[in-house]
């Protein structure tokens, strides 16, 4: 168990099994674009360290990008997005993939794809590492998942709670009182 700020937490995904994850996601982003040279969109900050451990896999040639977007005050989805950091890249004719730390609501997502579109890509997919989707309120495809989760709040590999622990290896889950 950790505690971060007022908030105990307990272990959720250690590292092996997360790591074990971005690789087959990885195995499987290499297969579907074999031969093309796809952009890596990371949506920060909070998959910072699941871009990192991706792209260790990714075995093709691709440009990378990142985008900062906001949704959460404490452990809630506020329901608005903002973007704090644009995309500084053309998208024009690319194959996008959008690399996420976690899909909740999927507000974030439907924004960026939006966002995306509006550059006329040739294609864009999702790969998220996690995926609520008792928590999902949008239609959002998501073509490379790692875990479904319940609704509950995480943190760790790159996810914060009021800016603290992203930099901790393992995933860990909110603990109920």
């Amino acid at each position: 168990m950790i505690k971060i700020e007022d908030l105990y937490f307990e272990l959720f995904i250690p590292e092996e099994q997360l790591l074990e994850k971005v690789s087959t996601l990885a195995e499987a982003v290499n297969k579907d674009y074999s031969g093309k040279n796809p952009i890596l969109l990371a949506v920060l900050n909070g998959s910072f360290m699941f871009m990192s451990d991706i792209c260790k896999h990714i075995d093709l040639e691709v440009d990378v990008s990142f985008i900062k977007l906001a949704s959460y005050s404490g452990t809630r989805s506020t329901g608005l997005v903002t973007s704090l950091l644009g995309l500084n890249t053309s998208l024009k004719d690319k194959d996008v993939i959008i690399i996420e730390d976690i899909v909740d609501t999927g507000k974030s997502m439907v924004f960026l794809m939006d966002l995306i579109q509006r550059e006329n890509p040739k294609s864009v997919e999702i790969v998220s590492l996690l995926v609520k989707p008792d928590a999902l309120e949008e239609d959002v495809s998501i073509k490379y998942r790692g875990f479904d989760i319940p609704d509950l709040f995480v943190v760790g590999y790159g996810l914060d709670y009021c800016g603290k622990g992203r930099n901790i290896r393992h995933l860990y889950q909110k603990k109920e009182k």
